[in-house]
Order: structure tokens, then sequence, then C-alpha cells
């Protein structure tokens, strides 16, 4: 009877470990899902700023070759 308690008890804290690992991707899944929202616009204008002057560059660059 007791070996079957130990089992249980093991068990339980297994369970218990999962579910607070669940609980911990569910928080930072919440928390990355806001911040991309906060700042997705913010990121997207920095990306399009890059790449307009990577075009730009790259424009100058074939002026200044001649092709």
């Amino acid at each position: 009877m007791m070996n079957c308690m130990k089992k249980m008890k093991k068990m339980v804290k297994k369970g218990q470990s999962l579910v607070e690992y669940g609980l911990i991707l569910a928080l930072v899944s919440i928390v990355a899902i806001a911040v991309l929202n906060t700042m997705g616009g913010k990121i997207k204008s920095t990306v399009e700023n890059v790449n307009d002057a990577l075009d730009e560059a790259v424009t100058l660059s074939g002026q200044a070759t001649g092709e």
C-alpha cells in the first residue's frame, strides 16, 4: 500500500510540474503577442526604412560603376 502511495505522489508532482510549465508557456506567449501587437508598426517601419536605404545604396552603386 505504501509503495502505491509513493508512486501516486510522484505522479502528482510530475503533473503539477507539467501544469506549471504550461502556465509559464502561456504567459510567455501572451507577453510576446502583446509586445508584437504594440511594437509591430514600429518594427515594420524600421524594416521598410532599412530596405529603402539598401535600395538607394544599390542604385547609387550602380550609377558609380556606370551600369
